[in-house]
Order: structure tokens, then C-alpha cells, then sequence
């Protein structure tokens, strides 16, 4: 790579430092998945920003720190060599080192690298002085650099941050590359406020927050002329303060923008932050505004702006504060729910069997702002256990409207033989176990908490359940089975007769799932369906727990209305349960929201004794009138991708010909599969996807797949030519 002609003399001593560290460069490389920064420091600004979700959100950022200069990137991928040599970066790279280093030519500077040795020899290779430096160089040597290039997360220590912030304060140049998301990934159960990176950098108003960057049609990011004020925290937030004094109207588009940087900046900024925090907690101290959010009356991004920035101080207030100064939030009363004061606290041991991970239900509720106190033996503190509180684990931040408190689960590590927890919004409690933890089966006490329904198939008495446990006054209960537990207000049992015959039945729905795709039928865990009033993402989604709105409550513990569909929704139940089995090797692009209704169908038949015809898109009419306008121009493979009820149809086809055992060979060769021999790529998927489901049947699927716009490799055509060629019977219809 050559130095790029910088003219830098004339530009360092006259442009502004964002024009400076711009010039030349008009789109950079966007290694990975970028994440936000949070710009809220006097001396600190936005360099290039990118697209999160519908907003902007600062990808690089750059300041001052006492007396030194600093230059941030929103991920590690920014100091490799793969992103130098993408688009602008290296132009912004030597930008960077020139304004770090306060010098007119960065060949002129001295750069000490920290654990990057590759960056160390690109440097080199661009005429640029530069030397790898370890920790015992942090201490004393840095003063002999310009500038230090580093990935604070690789840090590590106190010493060692303590040292690069003396070495800023002194005057010396820092180029940053970190990563909010993925750190948060490798470091479970810790806050973002942990992060080396915002431990170094908060002094300078320079954050790394969690969430995800979007790249532009390029495959980069694109550096604009202009950055709107609305991307520095400060300034997001004195157009909000204009805004409420009726000064001045900000357009939707602004609104969304200044909400979103600011709900992200109050969620990651350390907690004895003196100026941003202190302006929000005295416009807290004088307003009255409402901070309840209700299904009735949700609160608005763009509608009530203030509110939903100061429901959020008051969230990561009670997120940071111990359990003992843990309160009532009002917005518990409506939802999860009320305890009534007469139901009173109770003892309860626990034994839980540590070789399932995941939440373990205690038949527990812990009432709003309450302590409730785990007793734990020696041997299981400080082993990733946890006290969980609360099932609604969905996270609502990036929600336009709120019905509900964004979030509202609060988890604690059984650090002590007496661990103590509390959640403003109570919840029912559960003892977390972590993979592999070995255990064996711990008894755990309980105190402090309520008694809640909890139904366990083959453990719990339908008598007791009936006289009893049903009418527990917990607001929330459970249904379980070894395979499946299902979260639902307590409303909806306190009138169920028989959950046994329910819970049958649901094992029986994903004793289905598991047999389809060829898994053992015993778990390692239950799956989970919680009900909720508001959740992140659709009607439903699937993973743990399966996440549906409150009105499927009714649905979920009512077989009869299962079994006959009579209620509608069963679909859905059963879709995202689905998704919990699908194989990525079997799912080429495109197909995501198509075998996953196999598992749909599947079970809709075995269990229920329906026919894919629940679906009203998926009616033998429905059917043909879609493939008919299919076919009536060359098939195109992406329209096939776009509609998942007419790509459903080319493999219910083959359904109904060879039957659901041949789709349970071909997902039983796939398990079976090495590492080596799975599909690489979306061409290899659809590939294997024809030849093993052609030489399980013995029939030549290509002129099939061909029919379907499904493209294959000859290769793999070629490969099943000793097959006899087939076609459904009257395929294409008339």
C-alpha cells in the first residue's frame, strides 16, 4: 500500500478536526457488524456516522483527554489490515495519527502498537516509525510515543488503563478500535459499563454501546459532508429541552433520532458521570410527566420524548442499585402485576438438578421491590449460577412505542451461601444453571417470596393442584412438563381442571418437532413460551423462551381449542417452535420462513390431527392459484424467495408423494454429517439439499427443482443422472 498524497502542512494548522480527519476520505470499510459509540464528552465529536435501524449513530468519534487527542472505532476490525485496505480507511487512519499525534506528517511520529503485530508492519510498510509495544512497556515507556494504537479490551488490567490515561493527560495521541456488542458476548452477566474500553474513555465523553451498525450498499460506511448536532449526547439533549419549552419543534424524523442517541448514551454511561446525568436527574426534578407505560396508553418515541428518556434514567437507576435499594416501580401495578398485601411470604426448598441448564421454575413469585434471600451450599456460589427474576425477558429499547417498561427481568449471581435479590417489577423466580455446570443435583432455600401456580407433569397432584396450588396468589404461573413450560397469567389456571391432559399433550407437540427432525425426544432442556404484553420483535418469535402476546395465554392452555384450531394462533405456536429446530444446513437464503413450517405441518397433523389447510394461505386453492401466476413467466428463483407459503409448496409436494419419513432421513444424514462434509456455503446447501433428498427417495429432483426456479450446480445434476427423472402428477396444473 502506498502513502496517499495528503497535503497535510496547510490543512493541520487551518480546518476544523473533523474536516481534518475527513479530508480525502469519503467512504470507509464496515469490518464485521460495527457497533455505536455514545459522543457525549465538551471536547468529543462525531467523525462518520452510520445507519441504527432507522437512525444514525456515531461508527467513529474523536476528542480531546486533558491534553491528549483521542480517535474511537466502533470495531476491533478497524486496526486489521483487511480494513486498511477497504475504501478510505488507510486515508482516515493516517488522518487519525497525524491529529493524535498532533504532527503535520504522521511519517514523522513515533507509534507504539500494542499487540498487533500485523498493524505494526503495515505501518511500517507506509514509511510510518512503528513499534510493538507489550504490557510492561504501558508504564513507563509510553512518553517516548506520539501515539498508541490499541484495542482497550485487550487492556485487561487497572494498572494498565491507569497507565494509557496518564499518557493522554500528559499529552499523548490514542487511536481506539473496540467493539460494544461482542464484548458484551464474551463477557456474560457483566454491564457495558464494565468494558475497558468505557472505563479508559468515559473521561474523555467517548462510549462503545451495545447494538448493531448497518453497512451502505457499498459494503462500507459513508462519510458525509455534515453530521447533524443530534448524534453528541449534549446537544440531543438541548434540542429536547427546546423542544419542551415550546421554543422550537423538532420533525419525527429528528425526534426518533435524538430519543435513540440519548436512551443508548443514559445506558452506558458509567454511573458517577457528573454533567450528563446530573442535567437529566434536574429536568427529572422538574417534571411531572408520566412514566407509566400501559397498553392503553403506550409511551411514544415521537409523542413523549422526555418521558420515555426519563423512564430510562430511572430503569438503569434501579438496574445499578443493590438489592436492598431496590423500590416499587408504579409501572409494576399494571403490568406484570400486583401483589395483593394479603398474600404473605413463604419458605420453599428447592432441588435443582444442575445438569439441565437454563431457568429452573421455583413456583415462586417475588413481589415488586421486595428482597427475597437464596441460600445456596458452599460448592455452587461463584460457579455462573444465578437468581433470575422475572420472565419477561424481551427487551423493548428499540421499540417506536412502549406498552410496557422496556425492561423489566432482573438476574443476580449466587455469589454467597445467602444471596439476596429484588426487582422493582417482581416476577417469578428461578434458580439459572449455566451449560456443563457438574454439580449434580443442589438444594436451594427460598425466602421472601410468594407462593405462585405451578404445575409439574408427574410430580404435581391433580387433587392439590385443584384444592391448592391454582389458587396461590403469585400473579404469574407455569405449566411444565420435562419438555416444554409454558408462562401465563395466573387468570388463565386458576379454572384449569386437568393440566395433565394438557401437558400430554403439549409433549406430545414437541415430541413431533424432535421426531421430524431426527433429535432424541428426551431434552437436555424444556423449551420455554412466555406470554407477554408487548415483545420485540412480531407476533411471535422463537427462541428461550418462544415469546407470544398476552392474547395466546388462553390459547396455550386450552388443548381443545388446540386440537381443533378453534381459537386461531395454533400456527404460530407451532411455527416458532419450528424455528427452534431448523437446521442452517438444510436452510439455504431465502428459506428461513419455509422449512421451519415442515416442523409446522408436522405437528399440526401428528398432535392435533389438522392438515396444512389450517393456514387460510395455505388452502389447496390458495395453493395452486399462487403456483399457476408462478408459472406463468420463467420462474425466478427470487420471487420463489420472497414468498414463503408458494416456496412452502415445492416441499410439501414432495411431502405428499414420499411422505414424511423421507424428510426424517434426510434431517438424520445431516446430523449425522462431519464438520467436514456440512455445506459451506448457500450454493453447496442447495446442492445437497437435491442429491441426498433425490438418492433418499431414488428420483432425479433436478428437472423438479428446475421447474421451481431452484438453481443447482450441473455438478450436482450430473451426480444423480443414474436416477429416474421426477414430476409430481398433473405438475405444473393447468
Amino acid at each position: 500500500m502506498a502513502v496517499l498524497s495528503l497535503g497535510y502542512s496547510s490543512l493541520f494548522a487551518s480546518e476544523l478536526p473533523r474536516n481534518f480527519l475527513t479530508k480525502n476520505v469519503s467512504r470507509i470499510a464496515a469490518p464485521g457488524i460495527p457497533g455505536p459509540l455514545c459522543v457525549f464528552g465538551e471536547q468529543a465529536f462525531v467523525v462518520v456516522s452510520a445507519r441504527a435501524d432507522k437512525v444514525e449513530a456515531p461508527v467513529v468519534a474523536a476528542g480531546s483527554f486533558s491534553k491528549g487527542r483521542v480517535v474511537a472505532f466502533g470495531h476491533t476490525g478497524y486496526l486489521d489490515v483487511g480494513a486498511l485496505e477497504k475504501h478510505d480507511t488507510q486515508q482516515l487512519m493516517l488522518n487519525a495519527l497525524a491529529w493524535t499525534g498532533r504532527k503535520s506528517n504522521p511519517k514523522s511520529l513515533k507509534i507504539a502498537v500494542y499487540q498487533n503485530p500485523k498493524l505494526k508492519t503495515t505501518l511500517q510498510n507506509l514509511d510510518i516509525k512503528a513499534k510493538e509495544v507489550s504490557d510492561a512497556d504501558l508504564p513507563g515507556k509510553l512518553r517516548t510515543y506520539d501515539v498508541l494504537c490499541a484495542q482497550p479490551s485487550r487492556l485487561r488490567s487497572e494498572k494498565n488503563l491507569k497507565a494509557v490515561q496518564a499518557y493522554l493527560r500528559s499529552g499523548g495521541g490514542l487511536i481506539a478500535a473496540d467493539l460494544g456488542w461482542g464484548w458484551l458476548q464474551l463477557n456474560r452477566g457483566k454491564s457495558i459499563r464494565d468494558h475497558h474500553a468505557n472505563q479508559l474513555l468515559a473521561p474523555a465523553g467517548i462510549l462503545w454501546a451495545d447494538g448493531y451498525l448497518s453497512i451502505d450498499s457499498q459494503g462500507g460506511c459513508t462519510v458525509k459532508p455534515e453530521i447533524t448536532n443530534l448524534l453528541h449526547s449534549h446537544q440531543a439533549l438541548d434540542a429536547l429541552s427546546v423542544q419542551e419549552a415550546g421554543s422550537a419543534k423538532l420533525e419525527k424524523t429528528e425526534l426518533s433520532q435524538a430519543v435513540s442517541i440519548l436512551t443508548r448514551t443514559i445506558r452506558t454511561i458509567p454511573a458517577n458521570d457528573k454533567r450528563f446525568l446530573t442535567r437529566l436527574k434536574q429536568i427529572r426534578s422538574n417534571s411531572d410527566l408520566n412514566l407509566v407505560p400501559t397498553k392503553a396508553n403506550p409511551l411514544s418515541q415521537t409523542k413523549h420524548p422526555l418521558a420515555r428518556l426519563l423512564l430510562t434514567l430511572e430503569l438503569e437507576e434501579s438496574k445499578k442499585a443493590p438489592p436492598e435499594n431496590i423500590h416499587p416501580h408504579p409501572a409494576a401495578a399494571e403490568f406484570p402485576g400486583p401483589v395483593l398485601p394479603s398474600a404473605k411470604p413463604v419458605a420453599k426448598t428447592i432441588h435443582v438438578d444442575t445438569r439441565i441448564p437454563n431457568w429452573h421454575s421455583t413456583g415462586l413469585y417475588a413481589p415488586p421491590g421486595k428482597l427475597i434471600y437464596v441460600d445456596a451450599p458452599s460448592n455452587a456460589t461463584r460457579k455462573g449460577l444465578n437468581v433470575r427474576i422475572g420472565c419477561h425477558n424481551d427487551k423493548l429499547w428499540g421499540k417506536d412505542v412502549w406498552r410496557r417498561c422496556p425492561e423489566i427481568s432482573r438476574r443476580f449471581p449466587l455469589a454467597k451461601k445467602v444471596s439476596r435479590a429484588a426487582n422493582a417489577f417482581g416476577g417469578l423466580v428461578y434458580i439459572e444453571v449455566p451449560r456443563n455446570c457438574n454439580l449434580g443435583t443442589i438444594e436451594v432455600s427460598m425466602r421472601g417470596a410468594v407462593a405462585a401456580p405451578l404445575y409439574v407433569l408427574g410430580k404435581t397432584g391433580l387433587n392439590e393442584w385443584r384444592k391448592t396450588i391454582r389458587h396461590y396468589p403469585g400473579p404469574w404461573a407455569e405449566l411444565a412438563s420435562s419438555k416444554v413450560i409454558l408462562s401465563v397469567p395466573s387468570e388463565n389456571v386458576r379454572n384449569l381442571e386437568d393440566p395433565r391432559e394438557l401437558m400430554i399433550f403439549w409433549d406430545k407437540v414437541l415430541d413431533s418437532c424432535a421426531e421430524l427432525a431426527a433429535r432424541p425426544l428426551e431434552r437436555t432442556r424444556p423449551e420455554r413460551y412466555v406470554t407477554d404484553v408487548q415483545i420485540s420483535a412480531g407476533y411471535m418469535h422463537s427462541g428461550y423462551p418462544i415469546m407470544t402476546h398476552l392474547d395466546m395465554a388462553k390459547i396455550v392452555v386450552d388443548k381443545q381449542g388446540m386440537v381443533t384450531n378453534s381459537h386461531g394462533g395454533v400456527w404460530g405456536l407451532f411455527h416458532e417452535l419450528g424455528h427452534n429446530h431448523q437446521s442452517g444446513d438444510w436452510t439455504f437464503a431465502g428459506t428461513g420462513e419455509v422449512t421451519v413450517n415442515l416442523f409446522t405441518i408436522y405437528t399440526l397433523e401428528n398432535a392435533c390431527g389438522l392438515t396444512s389447510q389450517a393456514h387460510p394461505s395455505f388452502t389447496q386453492v390458495a395453493r395452486t392459484k399462487k403456483l399457476r401466476a408462478f408459472l406463468q413467466n420463467k420462474p425466478n428463483f427470487d420471487l420463489w424467495k420472497r414468498d414463503p407459503f408458494l416456496a412452502l409448496d415445492m416441499y410439501i409436494r414432495l411431502q405428499e408423494a414420499f411422505g414424511w419419513q423421507a424428510f426424517k432421513k434426510v434431517f438424520a444424514e445431516y446430523r449425522a454429517l462431519p464438520r467436514s462434509r456440512r455445506p459451506k456455503s448457500d450454493d453447496e446447501k442447495r446442492d445437497q439439499w437435491l442429491v441426498r433428498f433425490s438418492r433418499t427417495i431414488g428420483k432425479n429432483l433436478g428437472p423438479y427443482f428446475e421447474a421451481w426456479g431452484v438453481p443447482t450446480s450441473k455438478a450436482a445434476r450430473d451426480s444423480i443422472e443414474d436416477l429416474p427423472k421426477w414430476m409430481p402428477n398433473g405438475f405444473p396444473p393447468q
